[in-house]
């Protein structure tokens, strides 16, 4: 019997997030009677009830302007703001060592890529996604500048399935006072290697990934996407810059331009894989912006896509909220060749 699982069932160290992935691709055929994704709808080109088109009033009064290309504003309900109300930092009558608690400070943005409405990444020309990252890039350039942010989180929801109620094309900023939990511990993981092995722990992924080629779906001279060994969703893709940079701050044009083409690539082979716009989360990871020496970070997007076949959703359940570690149902191998398979056509410029 374990013949027939060769290469179907077994576990993965992940070396990022430092834990055990198990994989058991004979699953994926399982019966399934639970619901089904539900196909996106079409939208106009412009909707006066959508409050990121331009023209449109906002949620708090204020008007957008009649924009052309990338667009930024702070977020009218943001999770985190310089107006968040002061709190002491104990509780009252709670254990100083266990409970803390701070004022949510920080900044939040919403990025919109297009004045159209029913547009997306896939579908726009490299020169505007292109534009799109040296908007980010500025962003990074000015939270470095600024002494009360410590880190940056651009991402971007993509699809109802994950939650998205406005589907204008558009990402999400979350400049904080504290540093997201998984780049913690990709610093942490970082560290440990290079004190282990004197070695570069992302270059040794980066690497190892090229070498084999078996799991890359994109590459140009300055940018490579894959799904990495050790990915718990089935199309979970990685894409890094070849040259180590701690943030976006310091990328020069042309290597933009590679990361963005790239990107664009990976959006485009998710599109066609089922023939519709593929949901997804997409984060950029950063070091932190609070002057620290990073230079061991190499920063990468990470998407991850909740679908694992056509109309179907991976649940992260009881091994994954409960246990904290994932269970996956696809072999990367096997998704990344799927990817490779799409067949691209023609596309603006």
């Amino acid at each position: 019997m374990s013949e027939a699982f060769q290469g179907q069932w077994e576990q993965r160290w992940h070396p990022l997030r430092r834990e055990w992935v198990v994989y058991s691709a004979h699953r994926n055929t399982r019966p399934w009677s639970g619901a089904a994704a539900a196909a996106p709808e079409s939208s106009p080109a412009y909707d006066p009830k959508c409050y990121l088109c331009p023209g449109n009033a906002r949620a708090r009064g204020e008007t957008n302007p009649a924009y052309e290309g990338v667009y930024i504003f702070d977020n009218d309900f943001p999770v985190v703001g310089p107006e968040a109300p002061h709190v002491e930092a104990v509780p009252p009558g709670a254990d100083p060592a266990l409970y803390k608690r701070g004022r949510a400070d920080g900044i939040a943005r919403v990025v919109c890529y297009d004045p159209r409405h029913n547009v997306h990444l896939g579908g726009l020309s490299t020169s505007s996604v292109t534009a799109l990252f040296a908007a980010w890039r500025e962003q990074m350039i000015e939270f470095h500048k600024n002494p009360s942010i410590r880190f940056v989180l651009i991402f971007e929801n993509r699809g109802e399935i994950v939650g998205v109620s406005n589907p204008h094309p558009h990402c999400q900023i979350y400049a904080t006072n504290f540093v997201f939990s998984l780049v913690e511990t990709e610093l942490a993981a970082a560290r440990d290697f290079r004190s282990d092995h004197n070695r570069n722990l992302f270059e040794g992924i980066l690497e190892t990934e090229l070498r084999s080629g078996e799991r890359i779906v994109a590459q140009n001279e300055t940018a490579c996407a894959f799904i990495p060994f050790f990915a718990r969703y089935a199309y979970e893709t990685l894409i890094f810059p070849r040259r180590r940079h701690a943030t976006l701050a310091t990328m020069e044009d042309d290597e933009l331009f590679g990361l963005a083409q790239a990107f664009q690539e990976v959006i485009r082979r998710y599109d066609g894989l089922y023939n519709q716009p593929f949901p997804y989360v997409m984060s950029i990871l950063q070091a932190p912006v609070d002057g620290g020496d990073y230079s061991d970070y190499h920063l990468h997007l990470m998407l991850q896509p909740p679908l694992r076949r056509p109309g179907l959703q991976k649940f992260p359940a009881g091994p994954e909220i409960g246990g904290g570690n994932f269970m996956a149902d696809t072999m990367p191998e096997d998704k990344a060749l799927e990817m490779r398979q799409v067949v691209l056509g023609s596309h603006p410029e």
